[in-house]
């Protein structure tokens, strides 16, 4: 059961206006975000972990899985205890859990502050907090789980690049947070855009989000989804 449906239906002009850009940031500012200033190889330069949080996970993962570099990307939960990972218990809000997808990328082929760029200009919104779009509570927070120091400083930098060229309209409220774990979400939850195209709430809210990665970030846009097997970590 997906208990999002109960409380969206009736909000079909939400569902409409879509969760990609809100009215916080003008679309053609969004597009053009600067790349991150700070942004250093990591000290190993084998595949890397980053996990990111903004709204619900579906639209993000297909976001990810969209960009040239990443591997595979996951949905799944970050912030609370292995205890109360599912999707039951998160939806309730006060697990501590936020929606995340999990990303594993090449960092020869996309660094972590290209995925930062892709984040905030086009997964989520980082201007609402505890809620994106029709989805609102806290499991909906943006939230950046860094998994080392090195990505903690690229994100913390590159928040304040944005907000020191007023990239956004109202301030931007997404938390850079350690990385204590992440669980994976249930099975049904993994490629659901790619494998409900015909959802009314993914045309409505995720399928938008990978059209504006194509359109304003086509250096990093991949069309094929990779379905290579990666071993969860």
């Amino acid at each position: 059961m997906i208990r999002r449906w109960f409380v969206l239906l009736p909000l079909a002009g939400a569902l409409l206006a879509g969760c990609g850009v809100s009215g916080s940031a003008a679309a053609d500012g969004v597009a053009r975000l600067p790349d991150a200033r700070f942004d250093p190889a990591p000290a190993h330069s084998g595949e890397q972990v980053a996990v990111f949080a903004g709204g619900c996970f579906w639209g993000v993962e297909a976001v990810f899985d969209h960009v040239r570099g990443v591997r595979k990307a996951w949905s799944g939960y970050a912030g609370g205890s292995a205890d109360t990972a599912t999707y039951e218990q998160v939806s309730d809000g006060d697990t501590g859990h936020a929606e995340s997808v999990k990303v594993v990328y090449d960092p020869r082929k996309v660094s972590y502050g290209q995925l930062l760029k892709v984040f905030f200009a086009v997964a989520h919104d980082p201007t609402q907090r505890n809620r994106q779009g029709p989805d609102v509570g806290s499991q909906y927070r943006s939230v950046i789980f860094y998994a080392t120091p090195q990505q903690q400083q690229v994100a913390n930098s590159y928040i304040a690049q944005l907000t020191a060229v007023h990239a956004f309209d109202a301030p931007i409220v997404t938390q850079v947070v350690p990385l204590k774990g992440f669980y994976t979400a249930e099975a049904y939850h993994q490629n659901y855009a790619a494998l409900h195209p015909d959802n009314p709430y993914i045309a409505y809210n995720d399928a938008p989000k990978v059209a504006h990665l194509k359109q304003w970030l086509p250096a990093l846009y991949r069309p094929q989804v990779q379905t290579v097997d990666v071993q969860l970590r």
